[in-house]
This record gives C-alpha cells, sequence and structure tokens, in this order.
C-alpha cells in the first residue's frame, strides 16, 4: 500500500524487544510495516495449515494475509517472531487482497495490548501502520497493517493438514520444531508427544478459564486460531462483556452461537481433542493405543479448566483460602448478575468496595433487586470472616485482579471513528489506559462507565 504513515507504536514492547523505541517512528519502519521491502538477511514466508471452522474441516487455509517476516532474540534470550498482518496477497489468499482495513486492524491492535495488561498468555503488537490506499470490504475502506510478535505462531491447524494429507513424516518434523523451539523442557522426556499433548491440553484449558474470568468471548474458535503456546491468537469479531449474559454472542456470522461465551470452555476441549487427533500417528504405532491414550490426556482438560477458573475467582472476591462454600457464592453472584443485567467488569471491580462491618459498596448500585443483593453481601461478609486480611489490604488485592478498563466494543468502535477521520488520539491514549487496565487513570474514568445504549447496535463479523 502506497504513502504508509505510522498511526501507533507500543513503546513498552519495542523495549522489551531490545529495539529503539525512536526507531519506530522513522519512515523506513512504516514502509516496512506496509511489506515495501525485506530487511536484509530475511526470507519472508507465509504457513501453511489447516482447520476444523464452526465444526467442519476444511483442508487448505494458511497465511491469507500474514507474513512472518523473521526472527529475533530479545535482550533476556527470548526468541521472537515478528509477523505483518495485511500488507497484500500470499501463497494462501484464495484470491483474495491479502490486505486488512483500518477497522479491524485497531482491534487487533489494542486488544492484543489489552489482553496483555490484563496478564492473560497473548499475541502481541507491536506497531500499527496505515495508508489512504483504499481496500474494498463491505464498503471501501482505508488499509493498514499491525505488527504482530509472538514466541511462535504455531497453531493446531499446522498439526492438522498433515495428518489430514497423511503426511507422518512432517507431522513429526513438525512436532519436533515445536518441542526444540518452545518446549525445550520435554526434549529428554521419555514419551516427548505425550508430553507436548499434555501441555498444550493444559495451556489451553488455563488460557480459556482466564478469558471466562475477564468476560472476554473470543467470537472465532476455529481449531486454525488456536495457538500451541495457548496464546490469545487472531483477534476479529471479539467482545468483551457489558452486561453479564452467559449466552453473549459477539460474532455476527456465529447465527447458532457455536462460539457464544458460555460455549468457550466446552469448545477449547473440542479444539483439543482436533490436536490430539493430529498428534494420533506419534503418539502409538497402533493406532486403537493411540486413541486411548490421546483420551486420557484430554481428560486433564476440565480439572485443569476447573482449577484455574476457581483460583481466580477467588482472588476476584479477595478470598485467600479455599472453603466449601466458595463455589457457590460465586455461581450466586453469577445469577444475580444475570438476572439484574448487571455489569460484568464494574461490578467486579466495585466489589472491594463492600467492608466486613459496614459499607455494602457501589457495586448495590447496579442492581434492581437490592434486597437478593444485600442477602447476598450477607453471606459473602459472613465468608470474609473466616479471611485474616482487614478491609484495605482486601480492597488492593482485588483492584489487582478486577480490571477498572477493559476494552469494550463501544470504545473501539469511537476510536475507529475517530482514525478514519484521521484523529489517532483516542487509539494511544486507549493503548496506555489498557495497558495498566488495574489502574485509576482519573482523566480517563467515562471510559470504565457502563456503555451508552447505541452500543448495543454494534455489529462485528469474521471480516472484522
Amino acid at each position: 500500500m502506497s504513502s504508509p504513515y505510522l498511526i501507533s507504536a507500543c513503546t513498552a514492547l519495542a523495549e522489551e524487544l531490545g529495539l529503539d523505541p525512536a526507531e519506530l517512528h522513522t519512515p523506513g519502519f512504516a514502509q516496512w510495516c506496509m511489506g515495501h521491502f525485506e530487511l536484509e538477511g530475511t526470507q519472508p514466508v507465509s504457513a501453511l495449515y489447516s482447520g476444523h471452522q464452526f465444526g467442519h474441516y476444511n483442508p487448505q487455509l494458511g497465511d491469507g494475509r500474514a507474513l512472518l517476516l523473521g526472527e529475533m532474540m530479545g535482550p533476556n534470550g527470548q526468541h521472537w517472531e515478528l509477523q505483518l498482518k495485511g500488507a497484500g496477497p500470499t501463497p494462501y489468499s484464495r484470491g483474495a487482497d491479502g490486505r486488512a482495513v483500518l477497522r479491524s486492524s485497531i482491534r487487533e491492535y489494542l486488544c492484543s495490548e489489552a489482553m496483555h495488561g490484563l496478564g492473560i498468555p497473548t499475541t502481541r503488537a507491536l506497531a500499527l501502520v496505515g495508508s489512504d490506499e483504499e481496500v474494498y470490504r463491505e464498503q471501501i475502506e482505508t488499509g493498514a497493517t499491525v505488527m504482530r510478535v509472538s514466541p511462535s505462531f504455531v497453531r493446531f491447524g499446522n498439526f492438522e493438514i498433515f495428518y489430514y494429507r497423511d503426511q507422518h513424516a512432517q507431522l513429526k518434523q513438525l512436532a519436533d520444531y515445536v518441542i526444540d523451539h518452545d518446549f525445550t523442557d520435554l526434549k529428554d522426556n521419555a514419551q516427548p508427544y505425550h508430553a507436548l499433548l499434555k501441555t498444550v491440553v493444559e495451556r489451553t484449558a488455563a488460557l480459556v478459564a482466564q478469558w471466562q474470568l475477564v468476560g472476554f468471548a473470543h467470537g472465532v474458535l476455529n481449531s486454525d486460531n488456536m495457538s500451541v503456546l495457548g496464546l490469545t491468537l487472531d483477534y476479529g469479531p471479539f467482545g468483551f462483556l457489558d452486561q453479564y449474559n452467559p449466552g453473549f454472542i459477539c460474532n455476527h456470522s456465529d447465527h447458532h452461537g457455536r462460539y457464544a461465551f458460555d460455549q468457550q470452555p466446552s469448545i477449547g476441549l473440542w479444539n483439543c481433542s482436533c490436536f490430539a487427533q493430529a498428534l494420533l500417528p506419534l503418539l502409538h504405532e497402533d493406532g486403537e493405543t493411540a486413541a486411548a491414550q490421546a483420551r486420557e490426556l484430554l481428560e486433564l482438560y476440565e480439572p485443569m479448566l476447573v482449577k484455574t477458573f476457581a483460583l481466580g475467582m477467588r482472588a476476584k472476591l479477595g478470598l485467600v483460602k479455599e472453603e466449601s462454600v466458595d463455589q457457590q457464592l460465586s455461581s450466586e453472584l453469577l445469577e444475580l448478575m444475570e438476572k439484574n443485567k448487571a455489569d460484568y467488569t464494574n461490578t467486579f471491580r466495585q466489589l472491594s468496595d463492600i467492608t466486613l462491618n459496614g459499607d455494602r459498596g457501589k457495586a448495590r448500585d447496579s442492581f434492581v433487586d437490592r434486597e437478593a443483593f444485600d442477602v447476598w453481601t450477607d453471606k459473602y461478609r459472613e465468608r470474609l470472616s473466616l479471611e485474616s486480611r482487614d478491609d484495605a489490604a482486601r480492597k488492593q488485592a482485588m483492584d489487582a485482579v478486577n480490571p477498572k478498563y477493559v476494552l469494550r466494543n463501544y470504545l473501539a468502535q469511537t476510536a475507529i471513528e475517530k482514525a478514519q477521520q484521521k484523529d489517532f488520539s483516542m487509539v494511544n491514549d486507549l493503548l496506555t489506559v489498557l495497558q495498566s487496565p488495574f489502574d485509576e487513570h482519573p482523566e480517563f474514568s467515562a471510559w470504565a462507565a457502563e456503555p451508552p445504549s447505541w452500543a448495543d447496535e454494534i455489529s462485528v463479523s469474521c471480516s472484522s
């Protein structure tokens, strides 16, 4: 795309990578991010993969608009892959233009860093670069690219394509590469491929539990959008819960709710089963034995999911000890929130205002049925009496795990509309706030309020 210009750069990530942030503001960097030239010694590539999309196997997908530029080592010895998304067609674009529009690029750029700020494993975003060149989607839009960063972009689908093509030698080569590159502690394991499956299953379960804890809905959990490293990958029609609605569908293209918020835990396991199936030839030469071993390892998913969610929910409620009533206490709160259409993020953030012997907190104002909330609060206080922390210490701990800010769809949409008018200030301000979402940021406190009524009219789909 012609005449590229930098819209936003993630200084914190640049420093983490050992890069000079000033270099990101040079014309040459913007041109590189738009795919105008290759760095000496690099050979950009796109990856081939397949995957299950909305439950149906698609035999060939691949990076239709992503280009792996190369790999670098950070100051601490961590390796990072740099990937450009939206710079043009690749061998796997399937006749498409390989471009990305400003709208979708802003969403991915901001949400990548928002998830990192929340402490959730994710790919990262180093820079957002724009162009005035027209890109045709449902309407004419301007183009943009995102420089994505990750230790690896290997997906479940990279394994699936070799399995379904009966290319077992290539399947083994890929598995060995992933172990050598990303799971070095598994190299000396007596059964490295079993250990790989176990690790992927447990990381995926923990990741999905973390999504549920912050109210994040991915929107398009096809197996090709699942990271082998257990990272949040491919930000499209995502959405954070506003009102607590467990059946929330953020993807307008998801007509049957396959990827609704409350379906994510089961879909995570379903995708892990796709990955396990792809590994069967490596688990055992006998198919039935391999399948039995895979099923045994898949059984690790639910305990890890439940454990991670329970630990996270206790932290959100300011509880340190584990008591038998904890699960019921959190379930009753979620039921009340659903019935009263309470805001998910704000309710948990405001629970820290509840004191053991006095204040019932601001969260009470979010409930129409105040009497029911008071009954729950009495149970909560009774449970708090079993803890040793005082109100102030508990509030500090709760505010460190319950964010004040998340990337609500209306905030992203407002930033997009401003950016389309060449005002990129909100993109950069949102980046600053979302990098530290647990802080107060009083100058941006309006962004922590419940969304305006028009937010319900925002529609995002797989093209987003």
